[in-house]
């Protein structure tokens, strides 16, 4: 194992975040605010560490697999302890605990926030906050690869260890493309929500801000009550559209609109899938939300639309306060905070895909009994799928279930209601955002003990980078032979 290796590469993504902080400061210059020396203080430390390797630790051609595992852990862990300086260096009601758990809450793209009152937070505090969404979107080491091409080939190994073996099936192309595709579609999403928010009514500010939640399906608000604070159909409409948009493989929307034709996404059976379920959903609970709550059709419909779609792409965003909903209503919203969008996404969740291979082993097994004889290939979309693939897909989704539960113990252990131990274990792993109780879409992870925010920023940190990477990675046997590609 070359160390000088892995930590020329790791450090790699600290000038992209040093960038956004000193933009940060910028808007804190001009309201002359009191974070602006923690955030220059942050950003001058970011530089000179990104840096310093670069000039003093030679570069080389090829990395191992295992190094670039190793780069992409690491980078991920260093972000989140990076981006935790500037809330630490303000103070207030970022204690060490609380400043990590915001931080890496952001770069995970949870969404979930130890803050009570959110409006108080100066803007350029308030900007690095949804700025963390942003980086964290597609991935700070997809992000590294597509700004800085001079690594040459090892950022393929460093693609194949960022994004998901699901996600990896569908590229059918190399990495470096792949992370440019990544990257020009994130950005031209980003662009055209903020312009679309600000024709809605927001400032400049509060369009950016939301635009990088949304994109990134992160879920930090600069409002207390989130997108309810602004009480805009259209502003509600905009987010609902360009969360469903941030949930679909980046990739086939790539493809789409460089073919200008949406029949390439339905093309998909995983699109059909995702789109499909969040319709019912949204239906279903809208017909709950009627009936048990007394509410107007309109009205049912349009908090069951938003609440159900952000939870279900892994967003966050909320204009209700979920957790008085009918029992029915917060069975669902569980469900989908468990599966969440697609792979090649920026969601979190087990993944639509998973679940398709899941309906798919079952139909097929079911086939099976009632003809013994009978070859049934596993097919998607017209493409027989690898038994062993299948085989990933479910013991991942046993894998994933059985996290949550010892997510659920730990949380119990230290006092934590068991509502609020299962949905936030569920909405941490699933990188989600709000759980039910004092944690749900109008409260706040701030009144939990601090062992429980570890837990819980464990989990996102897991959920983030979907399990494996990280069960890999602390096998002691994957460590004793390193090999170059």
């Amino acid at each position: 194992m070359r160390f000088y290796v892995v930590l020329r590469y790791t450090v790699l993504t600290f000038p992209l975040s040093a960038l956004f902080m000193l933009i940060s400061s910028g808007i804190a210059w001009v309201d002359h605010t009191p974070d602006l020396a923690p955030l220059l203080f942050s950003a001058a430390i970011a530089l000179l560490m990104g840096i310093f390797p670069v000039l003093f630790v030679q570069n080389v051609p090829a990395i191992s697999s295992k190094e670039g595992l190793l780069i992409v852990v690491l980078s991920w862990l260093s972000a989140c302890i990076l981006g935790a300086l500037p809330y630490l260096l303000y103070g207030g009601p970022f204690t060490l605990t609380n400043a990590f758990f915001e931080s890496i809450s952001g770069f995970t793209t949870t969404g979930s926030t130890i803050l009570g009152d959110i409006e108080h937070l100066p803007h350029g505090l308030l900007f690095w906050r949804s700025a963390t969404h942003w980086i964290g979107g597609v991935g700070i080491v997809i992000f590294a690869l597509a700004l800085l091409p001079f690594l040459g080939y090892s950022e393929v190994i460093l693609f194949r260890s960022e994004v998901s073996s699901l996600a990896q099936k569908d590229f059918q192309m190399r990495a470096r493309k792949a992370t440019r595709v990544l990257v020009r579609v994130y950005l031209t999403l980003t662009l055209l929500e903020t312009l679309s928010l600000m024709l809605a009514g927001m400032s400049l500010f509060d369009a950016i801000t939301h635009s990088f939640g949304t994109v990134a399906t992160g879920g930090f608000s600069t409002r207390n009550t989130s997108v309810a604070a602004f009480n805009s159909l259209w502003i509600e409409g905009i987010i609902i559209i360009f969360m469903i948009l941030a949930g679909i493989h980046f990739v086939a929307l790539y493809a789409a609109i460089t073919e200008r034709s949406l029949k390439v996404l339905f093309r998909s059976s995983v699109v059909r899938l995702y789109l499909f379920l969040l319709f019912l959903g949204t239906l279903f609970t809208t017909y709950d939300l009627i009936y048990q709550q007394g509410l107007a059709p309109v009205q049912a419909f349009r908090s069951a639309a938003f609440n159900l779609i952000s939870v279900g792409t892994s967003t966050g965003f909320s204009t209700a306060d979920t957790s008085v909903w009918p029992g029915f209503s917060r069975l669902l919203l569980i469900y989908f905070a468990l599966q969440c969008a697609s792979s090649g996404s920026t969601s979190g969740g087990i993944k639509v895909d998973r679940i398709l291979l899941l309906l798919k082993s079952i139909t097929k097994r079911l086939r099976q009994i009632m003809r013994p004889r009978a070859v049934v290939p596993l097919k998607i979309d017209g493409d027989v799928i690898d038994e062993s693939f299948a085989s990933h897909a479910v013991l991942y989704i046993v894998v994933y279930i059985l996290i949550v539960i010892l997510g659920t113990a730990l949380l119990t252990l230290v006092g934590v209601s068991l509502e609020e131990a299962f949905s936030g274990s569920v909405a941490a792993t699933g990188n989600v955002g709000p759980g039910f109780g004092q944690i749900g879409s109008m409260g706040n992870f701030g009144g939990l003990p601090d062992f429980a925010k570890w837990v819980l920023s464990a989990l996102m940190i897991l959920g983030r980078l979907e399990i494996y990477v990280l069960i890999v990675f602390f096998t002691p046997n994957q460590w004793r032979q390193t090999r170059a590609y």
